[in-house]
């Protein structure tokens, strides 16, 4: 079962639809309660808004202990989806946010002084390593919302890269760990492509 986490902070039916698009709704399911999860193969979890008020509500439904029981302990397939990518690092400067901290790294503001903030629209993005999601060398376009990024020292998780007041990382991987800034279900074929690589 596809399980799409639906939480307030979240654009859950956008990626149903966007999973309906490409022939596998009939295996996925929104889902609102942690005890739900019990039978995903894959989990996504989508994300607008901020990291804190995304980490508050997701407190607050009692996702947190779940999601640390099946994506770390089992190694259920997860994707993270614009903020539900940011969260999986240890801090935000959003709000002061303390995340998930799965991966090493932090998100930081673009810098306003150089660039439009936030990033509005279709940007090119590289990838550069191959994974289930990826191949190493391709080149698209996909759609961004975001005022912050990750940076990283671990160079080992980067999946791709994107230009905006210089490279930023744009998605990541690690192990059964999926995240990408860009949002896969508004960014048309190429998006979709990368959905259907992940859901298999």
């Amino acid at each position: 079962m596809i399980a799409v986490i639906d939480y307030k902070a979240g654009n859950a039916p956008s990626v149903l639809s966007a999973i309906k698009h490409i022939g596998m709704e009939a295996n996925a399911k929104l889902v609102n309660n942690p005890s739900e999860l019990k039978n995903a193969s894959h989990i996504i979890l989508p994300g607008v808004g901020a990291a804190k008020a995304t980490m508050q509500s997701l407190h607050e439904v009692g996702f947190i202990e779940i999601l640390n029981k099946f994506v770390l302990e089992k190694g259920v397939l997860f994707l993270g989806i614009c903020i539900g990518m940011q969260i999986l690092f240890n801090h935000s400067d959003e709000d002061d946010a303390e995340c998930l901290g799965w991966l090493s790294g932090n998100v930081v503001r673009f810098d306003s002084a150089k660039v439009k903030v936030p990033q509005i629209g279709w940007n090119k993005t590289r990838f550069i390593r191959d994974t289930l999601m990826s191949k190493n060398g391709e080149e698209d376009y996909f759609y961004f919302v975001n005022s912050y990024h990750v940076e990283t020292s671990d160079n080992s998780i980067v999946m791709s890269m994107t230009e905006y007041d210089g490279d930023f990382v744009s998605s990541v991987n690690y192990k059964n760990i999926f995240g990408t800034q860009f949002h896969v279900e508004k960014s048309g074929e190429a998006g979709l492509a990368l959905l259907k690589r992940f859901l298999g």
